[in-house]
């Protein structure tokens, strides 16, 4: 997966997002707020918290890419509902890349903003952008880059099922960007990376 192709999957999902909302607006237009909330209020509860873990496949763009393999990794979540169309979603993620003699650490943990269109019965698509807190590494030879963190921002798009009061599973594609790393006797750490990521969380 190369970063034109997940651009233009990111941009096509943003743009089925804003459509949907459109769309849905449109054929509400005549319901009153008072029945809007009260239908958004029995699908969906506000001021919850959920943890939850993602598992999928992590893609190296950019400079990162022949440094390391693609793989399936996992990454930890928790959420908090603060209104009907919009949560806070936190995620920790650290994974280990090879490619011949060529090494790419990746840890991250990254804050987002996380805004639904709609709810289709269980279904809820939504998108998510957001800031957050980097430390990648490489290594080439005996070579190893200077462990320093580092700002980025994320940016993605996805589908929730709800299966029940407690139980949500889902899709999420996520784009991050670490800004670039400084490097003293070595190439500085540059790149970005891609998680595309089947997704669980529990609500309490």
């Amino acid at each position: 997966m190369t970063f034109n192709s997940v651009s233009k999957l990111m941009a096509m999902l943003a743009m089925s997002f804003f459509v949907s909302t459109i769309s849905f607006a449109k054929e509400n237009q005549d319901k009153s707020e008072d029945e809007t909330v009260l239908a958004t209020a029995a699908k969906r509860e506000i001021h919850k918290h959920a943890i939850g873990i993602g598992v999928g496949q992590t893609f190296l763009l950019g400079a990162l890419e022949n440094k390391g393999d693609n793989k399936i990794t996992g990454e930890l979540f928790y959420s908090y509902t603060a209104s009907y169309s919009f949560d806070l979603l936190v995620n920790l993620h650290s994974s280990h890349h090879t490619y011949k003699d060529n090494e790419v650490w990746l840890r991250g943990l990254a804050f987002s903003i996380k805004a639904r269109s709609h709810e289709f019965d269980a279904f809820s698509p939504f998108i998510l952008a957001g800031l957050g807190f980097y430390q990648p590494q490489i290594q080439k030879g005996d070579k190893r880059s200077e462990e320093k963190s580092t700002f980025g921002f994320n940016a993605g798009a996805g589908i929730d099922l709800r299966l029940n009061s407690n139980v949500i599973v889902g899709v999420l594609g996520q784009f991050h960007n670490p800004f670039d790393v400084k490097q003293d006797d070595m190439e500085d750490v540059k790149g970005s990376y891609f998680k595309l990521l089947l997704t669980g969380m529990y609500l309490f």
